[in-house]
Order: C-alpha cells, then structure tokens, then sequence
C-alpha cells in the first residue's frame, strides 16, 4: 500500500466548538483514496489558536480522528502568508488580473517562514518510501525546501490555478525563487496543456532553462512535467441524486420555481469568476426578451476572501448591480435576479443543479472549474445546457458546451437564447458524450494517475554517456600526490553565468575559495578563461595564479608584469571579416551584442528573446561552418554564445604546455562548455576532467552547477592539508 503525505494550505476541516470535515474538490479526491493507500494530511489548522495546551489538545485530536497533522500559524504570519502574499500577490497574477496583484517584502518574508514550518512538519512524519504531495501556490518553495534536506525523497506538486504567460508571471518581484521552489518538485502537474507551457516558456525567460515537452533538467536532475485534468467525486454526487434529503429539495424548488426557466450560476465571490460581466448580459438579454417573467438568474455567489479588499468592493459592486437589474426589469409576477450571498448544502446545491435549465459558468479565467462538471452529473430529466467560459480549463474537456467568450456581453446574450431554444434531441446528444467523460476521469482517476506517475519517477542522471558525478573519493591521487594543478575556467564553472558578464565578478564564496587554494602549498591554479586581459587582471591579479586569457592566446604567470603571446605566429586575418557577419546578426537580433577579442570574435545573445536568439545563432552558425572551411578556426556554440577562434591556439593546448613545463604529479581541468572540451579530449593518466552542468562530454566527470564545483575544491584542499 503506497504511502502519501499530502500537504495544502488548509486541512479538510473545520475548527470551531466541534470538529468536522468541510467540502472541497481535493478533499473529495482524496477521500476516494482512503482505502487504497495510506494518507497524511499535512496542512494549516486555521483559527486564531493561541493557548499552546488548546493547540495540544486539537493536535492530538486531529491526528487520531482524521490522521491529519495540524499546523498553526502566527496570527499576523497568518494574514501576511495568506491575505497578503498568496491572495493578495500570486492569486491575482496566476489570473492574469494584474492591476489587483500587489506586492509588499514584508509577505513575501512571511511567505518563505511558513514554507518552511509546513516543510518542517512534513519531515516529522515522511518516512523512507513516502511519497509527498504539495498542493497549489500557497507552498511553492516548499518543494525546493524539501529537496534540499532530502534528495531521496520524492516529491509531487500540482497547480489547482491557471499558470499564467511568462510576460505576466515575470512581473513578479520573486519570480526566480518561486520557480526554482517549484523545480524542487520531481513531477509538477497542471491542469492543462496551455499552463504547463507557459511554465515551460517562464523558465526559459526568467531561468534561462531550455526543456523538452515535458521535462526540464537543472542542476543534473530532471523535473518532470505532466497534465492531470482534476475531476469530481462522481460517486458522491451518484449517492446524493438517490437520497432523501435530495428528493425534499427537488420537490420544494420545483414547487417554488414552477413554470420558470432557470439559469443558475454557482462560483465563490471572486474577481476571477466574471460576474460583473455576466450580469451585463443578464440585463442586455432581459431588455431584448419578451418572456422575462418566465425566467430566472439565481445566483449562489459564496463569500470569499473577505478580509482583502478587493473582495469587499466586489460584492459592492455585485449588490449593486443587482439591485439596478431587479429594479428596472422586475415585475409583480418575477423577480428576474436572486442573488444568494452564502452557503448552501449540498443536497440543496444538487437539487438546482438538476432543475436548472441552463448553467452558465463564466470566468474570465479559470484552471479547472468543478461547477461545470458537477452540473453535468446532476442532469437527469432536465437534460440542461452548459454555457461555459472558453478561459475556464474545463472547456477543453467539455467542447459540447455552449464555448463563450466571457468579454463578448452580446455572444453570451446569444448563446443563452440559444440554450433556451435548443431541442432536446440536441441537449441530450450534448449531455451524453460530456456525462461520459467525467464519469471515467473523476477525481479518483486524476489522484491515482498523479500518484502513480509520481512513484514511478526515477532519479535519472541528465547527463550523457558514462560521465559520472565527481565526488571527493574520486579524487584520491589528488590528495595524495605532491604537486598538483588545477586549470579552472571561470564563467559557468568556478562562477554562475550572468545576463550581464560584468556581474560575474568574484562574490565572496569565490574569493574566499581562491584565498584558500592560493594559500594551499603544493597546489598551483591556472585560471584559463575567454575573458581578455584586462578583466583577468582586475579579477584574479591579486592571486599567486596563472592566468591565462582569450582561450589559451595571452598567458601570465604570477609575479610577471607582461602578458606572454603562446603563438604569435597564428593566422588572425580572418577576424575583420567575422566581426561584419557578427555585427550584420546582431542587429537582426535585439539584446545581442559582438565582442571582439585579439584572437577571437564573440556573438553573445544571453540578452535576447531566448527562443529568437537561439533561431538566429542556429542560422548563423550554420553560416559559419559553410563559410569558414578554409580557414583555420573553430566555430564554438556555447551557452548563449557563438565564437570564432583560431585552432591553432585553444585550451587544452596552453594546459597541456603549463603541465608539462612545471612536471606536475597530478592535474585536475574544469570546464563547462564546448570551449573546455579541447582540455577534456587530453587523455593523461595523471589528469582529472569535470565537466560542469550537462550535455556530451569527453570529461571524466560532472559537477551539476557551479556552487558544487566550489564545494569540491574546498573539500579537496581540506583533504590534502589533512593528508599532509
């Protein structure tokens, strides 16, 4: 039996004098699973909880009726985590609803402080082989937080909202740590195809990740990516049509509601949900219609949020919209409009689900919408028709609706004709195949399909061939040999790569790692680099190490004041003519700039449309390689760049040189792109290759980023200081 903790914001019930579960789409999910798998709940108590033997006492209660863990909450981390940050920041964002979004730091800390309580709650009870679930925007680091104290441990996160354009969730001020929290996850689920790619397009924008359809390697990990359309607890709402409470209110509504039309709206009071809009149609259809006293909006709209103030004008402006409709088009025998600010059970919401003859579900924006498929399920006799939002995620599920734009007032006014007029041969025909789909995907589907595609993900080493992860006893003859070096390059292997190469200077763990090697006897650093000179020299100049610029073109050894030419016999005479070609692209392509070095031209696009610059450098290298066979160069397409460079004169010629020259024991090269393969292809007994990052290699090793090279090279100079 497979084991879960299953973490969300709020635990599936309700604190007060007593106890109970409350309703909602994941509770139902889950439900359904009890039976087939073992089940902890981690989640937010809610309340305003402040006596710790209170807090006892509901924990142990909690955790022996429901096998839920309970957590709770500062009052004021409470308000700035959950009305601030996730209601108040992220939700508006995630649809597309910029102008409500606001953004404070203060949110944001308490937001980083709760994920990580709920990741400490989740470590207390996850035992080896439980399978952690997260659940929606409110815990996005968490993922992340988890992976870092348990690598082992597999983690699953799904998004129950929209994931919005990169141009929208790119306006975020946190945008980079939410997504690197979210890539902690071993497989992420969406509720459509649309959001998993505009997540895959976000993290190409704001990470500069490239994927494939569905996985993103980091770090020589892989995330996986899937769609997990959520469904209904069909059974449930099966028992409900059969019961009694169910037939009392099907009886009383229908006496209440004889001889009308219904048009029913179910949503929670929220921004998202369209309902300005659609009460725009209702009042353009009442003006055009002669059977207004034949027909009836009821609108169930459930407070929501009532502590964030966009909500409170919401239902200001809603109250009054109403008011305005029913005062111009009410008469003695119908109130057109009934609007139900509050809850109503479930037997009662099923029964006017199954005497309404028209659903009109509309938000502007939605990930799934369960009303819309709950509304299917209780259609029996009525065979009603469903007019649903084109933006809310389950239109691609139920094309037979009647699909609208919820900005076009005139096509909804037309469709709700439309549905009134339809023939019931062609409800029922619609009914049908809708019926069918979401009786086979129901919520238990959705949970046992993310589950098993969970349990089924394997570490996978992104890596090619059989390059392996470098670990420090690996690197045994390093520590035991007498002199050894260590050629290094700089920009993506000793130091993150930056959009703006300016940014890459030193930052302290850097200059703090080369402090400690240039004061580590026996032990030579060559830091050879593509960088020119005079960066070389502001950067590194104040270490005891070899320098070595340009790829291998301009080297200097430490305590020398002059820069040595390796070749000053190398052919250069084709550089004017790259530089024209170069210049030529990067005026085709916006944020691309040229650099131009002594013995090599370099076009960068790190700055550009990442999609359009990676086009263009295809294009142009492609060019290169039909226009450069004469001449003796190398065409090198590295991360965000394409560089032209002599042949004669490349790394792992100058390396081989320095190693000979000085006779060491033992060396070790580190490199990160096609220009430090040169050092890689030298096949020495008495030479160590790491490759930094993924793709083919010639290196005997791997590193997965450039924080974990550092920390290699701190455990190797602790190691021979150790051993000496």
């Amino acid at each position: 039996m497979k084991s879960i903790v299953n973490v969300s914001n709020r635990l599936p019930i309700t604190i007060d004098e007593t106890i109970k579960r409350s309703a909602g789409g994941l509770a139902a999910a889950m439900d359904g699973l009890a039976s087939s798998l073992n089940l902890k709940w981690v989640g937010w108590a809610g309340g305003n909880v402040q006596s710790a033997a209170q807090r006892d006492r509901l924990t142990k209660e909690v955790r022996e009726r429901f096998n839920y863990i309970s957590i709770f909450l500062d009052p004021q981390d409470a308000a700035d985590y959950y009305d601030g940050y996730s209601n108040s920041s992220l939700w508006p964002l995630f649809h597309y609803m910029t102008t409500y979004a606001c953004f404070d730091h203060r949110w944001y800390d308490a937001y980083r402080k709760v994920n990580h309580i709920f990741a400490q709650s989740v470590l207390e009870v996850q035992e080896p082989g439980d399978l952690v679930w997260v659940h929606d925007y409110h815990l996005m680091l968490l993922p992340a937080i988890l992976k870092e104290q348990r690598p082992d441990m597999k983690v699953g996160f799904f998004l129950h909202t929209p994931f919005p354009s990169s141009e929208i969730f790119r306006c975020h001020p946190n945008r980079e740590a939410l997504l690197w929290g979210l890539l902690g996850a071993d497989l992420i689920g969406f509720q459509t195809f649309g959001y998993l790619r505009h997540f895959r397009s976000t993290v190409l924008r704001t990470l500069g990740l490239e994927s494939e359809m569905n996985t993103i390697a980091h770090d020589q990990q892989i995330t996986s990516l899937g769609v997990y359309p959520i469904g209904i607890n069909a059974r449930k709402f099966e028992q409900e049509l059969r019961s009694d409470n169910y037939s009392k209110y099907l009886i009383e509504y229908g006496q209440a509601y004889h001889g009308k039309k219904i048009i029913l709206s179910v949503e929670r009071l929220d921004y998202t949900k369209g309902i300005p809009r659609r009460l725009d149609a209702v009042e353009l259809f009442l003006s055009k219609s002669s059977k207004k006293e034949s027909i009836v909006f009821i609108f169930i709209c459930v407070p929501s949020r009532e502590d964030v103030a966009a909500y409170q004008m919401l239902i200001e402006v809603v109250q009054g919209r109403v008011s305005q409709i029913n005062g111009k088009h009410s008469t003695i025998k119908n109130v057109p409009v009934h609007f139900i600010n509050q809850s109503i059970n479930f037997s009662q919401l099923c029964a006017l689900y199954s005497l309404s003859d028209v659903c009109m579900v509309t938000p502007l924006i939605d990930g799934m919408n369960l009303v819309a498929k709950e509304y299917i399920a209780c259609q029996r006799e009525k065979s009603g028709v469903l007019i649903l939002s084109e933006f809310a995620g389950a239109a691609q599920e139920l094309p037979d609706a009647l699909i609208v734009n919820p900005y076009d007032t005139k096509q909804m006014v037309a469709s709700l004709h439309e549905a009134l007029d339809m023939s019931l041969e062609d409800r029922q025909k619609r009914l049908a195949s809708m019926k069918e789909r979401i009786e086979s995907y129901d919520a238990l589907h959705w949970a046992n399909t993310f589950i098993d595609d969970l349990a089924s993900q394997t570490p996978e080493d992104v890596s090619t061939g059989d390059t392996r992860r470098i670990t420090i006893e690996q690197a045994q003859e390093l520590i035991d040999a007498s002199n050894i070096a260590l050629f290094l390059d700089y920009d993506g292997t000793l130091a993150e790569l930056k959009k703006n190469p300016a940014d890459a200077y030193p930052h302290q763990e850097i200059s703090e790692l080369f402090s400690i090697l240039a004061d580590t006897p026996r032990l030579d650093v060559c830091i050879i680099s593509g960088r020119k000179q005079a960066d070389m020299l502001d950067w590194f100049g104040a270490y005891n190490f070899v320098l070595v610029a340009e790829h291998g073109f301009f080297f200097k050894y430490p305590g020398n004041q002059d820069w040595l030419v390796f070749d000053d016999k190398a052919d250069l005479s084709w550089v004017d003519r790259i530089v024209e070609i170069f210049r030529h692209y990067s005026n085709m392509t916006p944020g691309s700039s040229v650099e131009v070095k002594t013995s090599s031209v370099v076009w960068h696009y790190r700055k550009s449309d990442p999609e359009f610059g990676s086009w263009k450098a295809h294009q142009l290298v492609g060019e290169m390689h039909g226009m450069l066979s004469n001449l003796p160069v190398e065409i090198h397409h590295g991360k965000k760049i394409v560089e032209v460079c002599s042949f004669q004169i490349n790394k792992g010629v100058v390396m081989e040189h320095l190693f000979s020259e000085k006779g060491y024991d033992m060396g070790l090269c580190a490199g990160d792109d096609d220009t430090d393969e040169s050092m890689f292809r030298i096949q020495k007994p008495s030479l160590l290759s790491i490759k930094v990052g993924d793709g083919a290699t010639a290196a005997q090793y791997r590193c997965p980023n450039p924080k974990a090279l550092r920390q290699f090279l701190s455990e190797l100079v602790i190691s021979r200081k150790k051993k000496n």
